[in-house]
Order: C-alpha cells, then structure tokens, then sequence
C-alpha cells in the first residue's frame, strides 16, 4: 500500500514539475532611471546645502524612528536625512504612461 502511495507521488510530483515556470524581467541598468544618479544629492551633505543646490522640496516629511530619518520628495528623486545630513538620495520612478505632473482636484 505504501509503496503505490509513493509511486502516485512521484508520479504527480513528475506530472507537475515541468508546469512550473517563472517569467524573468531584466532591466538594462541605464534605463531604470530618467534622472542621472550622478545629478542626486550626496552622501554627509547638510539639509542646508540640499536645499541651496536643489531647491525647496515639493514635499517634506516629518523625521520617524530614531535616529530620526526626515524625507524630502523632489519631481523626480527622494532623499532621506539622518538628523540633518544626507544618508541616502533614490530617483523616483515614473511609469511611461503617467502623466508628468498629477491631476488637479477640482
């Protein structure tokens, strides 16, 4: 009895394995982004130089966690403040079919 329960299973485990499959997506690095990195805020520079080199971000979170990480979102890139200095700086992403600034609300 067992050992037809074992064959049944590898049977089904034979059956179904070839029906699994994954689709692999690649990206060629230089078109994940339509910001050049290299034109983002570094890494140590100060609130104040970020704002002197970049302008007033569109958006500013308040600081969460401790230590205390603040966001400042720009039209096309992120950057994240540990206390007052820079500790990451991302490009946002973008679909090809949005729109480049959102709606308004009526």
């Amino acid at each position: 009895m067992r050992s037809t329960l074992r064959i049944l299973a590898l049977a089904f485990l034979a059956a179904t394995a070839g029906a699994v499959r994954a689709d692999e997506l690649r990206i060629p690095l230089g078109s994940q982004g339509h910001v050049d990195a290299s034109g983002l805020p570094s890494r140590g520079i100060s609130m104040e130089r970020v704002r002197a080199g970049w302008g007033e971000p569109e958006v500013t979170l308040d600081p969460v966690g401790q230590p205390p990480i603040t966001r400042w979102d720009y039209p096309d890139f992120s950057v994240y403040f540990e206390y007052r200095h820079v500790v990451h700086a991302v490009v946002r992403h973008r679909r090809a079919d949005a729109p480049a600034t959102p709606p308004m609300e009526p």
